[in-house]
């Protein structure tokens, strides 16, 4: 696997000089996604790879790299924007420090749900978030969900932000999900994914945020069996290409590759929710125990974690204008 990753870097310095020798269309369009085969993500990446090489003959299609097969997705990024991979889909988090306005649909409780998510990232505020990538080396093409992110521990429900003082709770290595716990009265607790099992078990942790699936798939429901429904965050995920890639398209093949990738959304949403309510009925009867959650009281609290990541007058007019759209 190391290897194959060296190859694609050294493909990518030689990218321009190649360009003139291998064209666009002789050879498969290479696509990574950290995710697994069958993901929603990778599913709907496949069906947009499908629309394309049926709309230009088979002269666009993919190669799909899935399950992290070429690493974690900030080396996969430095490789899409070299022009080593031609797409990527990756957690928008991870574009947060190549692009300031990335990150504001991670704000906590920025949007008041799923249908406000979808129709702030499908309009004029998603836009300018996919477009602010071009300068750096990337096209945006389309956001794909990763679902409502609640709370779930080993201790009890979290019904106020009092019955978070105490937990250590894991969270991805990022500041804004850090300031975002501390915030709300929690203990955060930066993690590796791959070891938050064993933390709970042992109690390193007490407990955890992330969606249904993940919870699901990744068995914390066995050891955390309290999930409580905060749904703080929602950010998304998000599919992008390599600006050279981008370049060497026709106006015609970049006009395709948009409108495929604009397809793909439905066909991704339309999995995720089925897979969302798969989980949480596998959850429910193994006897996890679920309860709703008043907002209104962590949402006061995060408003230092907004002035502190929102502070460009650029972030403020984005924040602005999702909040301004119904749902």
């Amino acid at each position: 696997m190391r290897q194959t990753r060296r190859a694609l870097i050294a493909a990518a310095l030689a990218a321009p000089a190649a360009a003139c020798v291998q064209e666009i269309g002789e050879r498969p369009l290479r696509v990574s996604d950290t995710h697994p085969a069958g993901y929603p993500t990778v599913a709907a990446v496949a069906e947009m790879g499908r629309l394309l090489a049926e709309q230009t003959n088979g002269r666009l299609r993919f190669s799909m790299y899935p399950g992290g097969q070429l690493g974690e997705e900030i080396d996969t990024l430095e490789i899409t924007i070299f022009g080593g991979l031609d797409l990527n889909r990756v957690n928008l988090a991870a574009l947060n420090s190549i692009a300031a306005e990335t990150i504001v649909p991670s704000l906590p409780f920025l949007f008041r749900s799923k249908a406000h998510m979808r129709a702030a990232l499908d309009g004029v505020p998603g836009r300018a978030i996919l477009d602010s990538l071009e300068p750096h080396g990337l096209i945006g093409l389309a956001f794909y969900d990763s679902g409502e992110r609640s709370f779930y521990n080993t201790r009890g429900p979290i019904r106020t932000p009092s019955d978070l003082a105490g937990l250590k709770l894991r969270v991805q290595s990022s500041d804004l999900f850090v300031a975002m716990v501390q915030a709300m009265g929690g203990d955060p607790t930066p993690m590796s994914y791959g070891e938050v099992y064993q933390g709970l078990v042992t109690g390193v942790v007490d407990g955890a945020e992330n969606n249904w699936p993940s919870y699901e798939d990744s068995r914390h429901f066995e050891v955390a069996g309290f999930y409580s429904l905060t749904r703080h965050v929602m950010t998304p995920e998000i599919l992008v290409m390599s600006a050279r890639t981008w370049r060497r398209l026709s106006n015609e093949e970049r006009s395709l590759v948009r409108d495929c990738a604009r397809q793909s959304v439905p066909f991704m949403r339309g999995l995720w929710d089925a897979r969302e309510t798969e989980a949480r009925a596998r959850v429910t009867a193994e006897g996890v125990q679920i309860n709703e959650v008043d907002v209104a009281p962590f949402q006061a609290l995060v408003a230092p974690v907004w002035d502190r990541f929102a502070s460009s007058e650029r972030a403020r007019e984005l924040v602005a204008q999702i909040q301004a759209i119904p749902g």
